[in-house]
């Protein structure tokens, strides 16, 4: 399995406001990638959280990269994957909809409810007593056939990917604009390195819209 972390963040390193709100980050030439790399891969990957706050489709927008993927025998849209140790995806999400088989990621914590209730809309994976365990989620993502995993956020999520050494590749929209705010989300929340701290190795510097894309691979990898 190969995981791209791929995210839009202000030049402070700020993924939205304090208040959580989506804040248009990038413009349309950063939509056009985002929506390449996901017709490129096989599954994308949000947290909760970012189903909570952005209610995403994580759909591919645009009609001839659906096309392609149909040519090359490929469901017209990648997997989804939420990861919500408790099971809080609400049953009427844009994630749910028939437009992509969709994988919700459990904890054992998980009440008996929530599960017969995304079970009528989506793919249950269970890993994990309290948290869900991303190492043995993501084996049985890749028992599913997910090879090239596209992960889109929060911050929470991203963190935990780096501390269980899921992430491969690193690509990340650096936009003009500053939103500061000390409880504002970052790329990478959790609990935080104290020690051993992920090391990246700079693949390439783009310039788009009026901001750059970086692209890292993660050393060791």
């Amino acid at each position: 399995m190969h995981v791209v972390v791929n995210a839009a963040m202000s030049a402070d390193g700020k993924l939205s406001s304090r208040r959580r709100e989506q804040i248009a980050i990038s413009g349309a030439a950063d939509f056009d990638r985002v929506d390449r790399l996901r017709a490129d891969g096989d599954a994308v990957v949000v947290g909760v959280g970012t189903v909570l706050a952005d209610d995403p489709h994580l759909t591919v927008k645009d009609d001839t990269l659906r096309d392609q993927r149909r040519e090359n025998d490929r469901p017209a849209n990648p997997a989804r994957v939420v990861v919500d140790s408790s099971g809080r995806t609400p049953t009427d999400a844009a994630i749910l909809d028939d437009a992509a088989t969709t994988y919700v990621c459990l904890s054992e914590a998980a009440s008996v409810e929530r599960r017969a209730a995304l079970a009528d809309c989506a793919e249950l994976v269970t890993a994990g007593e309290e948290r869900v365990d991303l190492l043995r989620a993501f084996a049985t993502l890749q028992e599913q056939g997910l090879e090239q995993v596209m992960v889109e956020g929060g911050g929470e999520l991203i963190f935990s990917l780096f501390e269980a050494g899921l992430v491969d590749e690193l690509r990340v929209f650096v936009g003009p604009k500053i939103i500061g705010g000390r409880d504002a989300p970052t790329l990478a929340d959790g609990e935080g390195f104290v020690a051993d701290f992920p090391s990246l190795e700079l693949e390439s510097v783009d310039r788009l819209d009026d901001g750059v894309v970086l692209t890292w691979r993660v050393a060791d990898r």
